[in-house]
């Protein structure tokens, strides 16, 4: 069996010709030129003819001298509210608040098992806030609520509740509840 080099099979002996140089193309040289000149000519033969020109005639400018003088004069404004401003007096009624701001407690669950209660305390004390469980009897049984606060202001209990959130402790609830 005959031994075939497959690597100079691909090879030819025949010399392969250079490229040939692309010729410019003449045609759209002169295309272009004739655009660009035809332009310029268009933009030259315009120049005069804005509408904002007409002023520089003195045509024009008679014509405008003749509407400014039909025109009535600007009217002078009196305004009242300057002189009777200052003499003006408003009275509020202020209505006496009896009843303190309400105190607004956060719950974060609310579990069968005291175990599940203590475990989420534990993941808010690593937040560096203090969490209490309380226990509720309903109707369906021993309920055991974890809460934060009394907090006074809502900012604050807002703001606690965002670092709960930040520690992927979700589900917190702000209540305006009074213990």
């Amino acid at each position: 069996m005959a031994h075939k080099d497959y690597v100079a099979r691909g090879r030819s002996k025949k010399q392969a010709t250079p490229p040939l140089k692309p010729s410019l193309p003449w045609l759209r040289v002169v295309i272009t030129l004739s655009l660009v000149a035809g332009f310029s000519y268009f933009l030259w033969s315009i120049k005069g003819n804005a509408p904002g020109d007409e002023f520089n005639d003195s045509a024009s400018t008679e014509h405008a001298q003749s509407k400014k003088d039909t025109m009535p004069d600007i009217p002078e404004e009196e305004w009242e509210f300057i002189k009777s401003l200052p003499e003006f007096t408003v009275k509020i009624e202020q209505k006496e608040q009896d009843q303190p701001a309400p105190r607004r407690l956060i719950q974060c669950g609310s579990f069968r098992k005291n175990e599940q209660a203590q475990e989420l305390k534990a993941m808010i004390a690593f937040q560096g806030l203090e969490a209490q469980v309380r226990s509720s009897k309903g109707t369906s049984g021993v309920w055991y609520r974890v809460i934060l606060g009394p907090y006074d202001s809502k900012r604050l209990a807002e703001k606690h509740r965002h670092t709960l959130q930040r520690a992927k402790i979700n589900g917190c609830k702000i209540w305006n509840w009074n213990l």
